[in-house]
């Protein structure tokens, strides 16, 4: 495993790391989860990444029981959660929300750490991300608040997820101002797809905040391991009934054009004697200015297979990358960071 520093701090994750959005709770329950937990922890994964609107809490439920069943050192760990949407499971099954169980106001932010870390069963999470931005919050109640769970120790560092890069900046420039702790990280959506935000916007961010990045979806929600080329197969992800608002997407013109750049992809994986999966994770880790990508995975051989992008990413050469830049055709306008 390779173990890169989270922005500029003086703390390492691995490079690959595992999450537990649309899994846990959704596909699976504790021995599903401790075997593909233990599956990346046995191959160098440190950092495992959740949020309190994952399957309404019940993900945090679970990594805390793997972890407890696993038994490892918490030092060993990097553990993060997300706050923005609260809520508990109803009657019927429905999340349940109370008026101020969404947000990023100082009440959601406290309340909804600590039951996230109730729910998993820690004294503290590793880092803290603000799950989304809060248009109705100002950002200086939402750095106060961050900068207080920090000094309570109930997390080491905090971030963003999906915040403009005006917005981080803005968070980063008020927290300095007033002496207190500020963001750190962001975890955006980044893969061959979606690429703008993480080449593009964020690019200044990176030297002169020293921003980290844990970067979601680097498959594009399956899209990118090539098993929809022929439609949605049963049991993907776009079958599930909670996940159906993702096949609109695919289902869109937009999406057959993905379709036919993930088959023009095939033979450049085949080349490399690696998976269209392999191939996708290599190519977002070949970016410095990415810290960690998040994977996900319903099964421990899925987790096998995946962390074998990092010996894929050694053989992306400048001519292997330049072919697929000519493949995918994105490459988004503006001063680039990296490439």
């Amino acid at each position: 495993m390779e173990y890169r520093f989270l922005g500029r701090s003086g703390l390492k994750v691995s490079a690959l790391s595992f999450g537990a959005w649309v899994t846990f709770g959704d596909q699976m329950g504790v021995d599903e989860a401790y075997a593909c937990m233990k599956t990346a922890y046995d191959q160098g994964c440190n950092f495992f990444d959740n949020a309190e609107v994952y399957a309404a809490g019940q993900a945090e439920t679970i990594m805390g029981e793997v972890l407890r069943k696993a038994g490892w050192r918490r030092s060993d760990l990097v553990i993060s959660t997300k706050i923005f949407w609260g809520g508990r499971p109803g009657p019927d099954g429905k999340v349940v929300y109370g008026v101020n169980d969404r947000g990023l106001s100082r009440k959601h932010i406290i309340e909804g750490t600590d039951a996230a870390l109730l729910r998993l069963g820690l004294d503290y999470v590793d880092l803290i991300f603000c799950h989304r931005p809060d248009v109705d919050t100002p950002i200086e109640e939402t750095v106060w608040a961050m900068n207080q769970v920090l000094q309570q120790g109930k997390a080491l560092y905090w971030g963003t997820s999906d915040w403009s890069a005006e917005h981080i900046r803005r968070a980063y420039d008020f927290a300095r101002r007033e002496h207190l702790i500020p963001p750190l990280m962001e975890q955006p959506q980044y893969n061959m797809f979606h690429r703008q935000r993480v080449e593009v916007e964020y690019a200044p961010l990176y030297d002169e905040i020293g921003l980290g990045t844990t970067i979601w979806s680097p498959l594009a929600s399956g899209i990118l391991t090539g098993k929809y080329n022929d439609g949605i197969p049963a049991g993907a992800r776009m079958s599930l009934e909670n996940y159906q608002w993702l096949r609109p997407e695919l289902e869109s013109e937009a999406g057959r054009r993905k379709i036919e750049t993930v088959k023009r992809l095939a033979p450049v994986a085949d080349e490399l004697g690696c998976t269209l999966a392999q191939l996708a994770v290599a190519w977002c880790l070949s970016n410095d200015d990415v810290s960690t990508v998040i994977t996900g995975a319903s099964r421990p051989e899925q987790i096998t297979e995946n962390f074998k992008a990092l010996d894929v990413a050694g053989r992306l050469t400048p001519d292997v990358q330049e072919q697929i830049e000519a493949i995918l055709d994105n490459r988004p306008a503006g001063e680039h960071n990296w490439r």
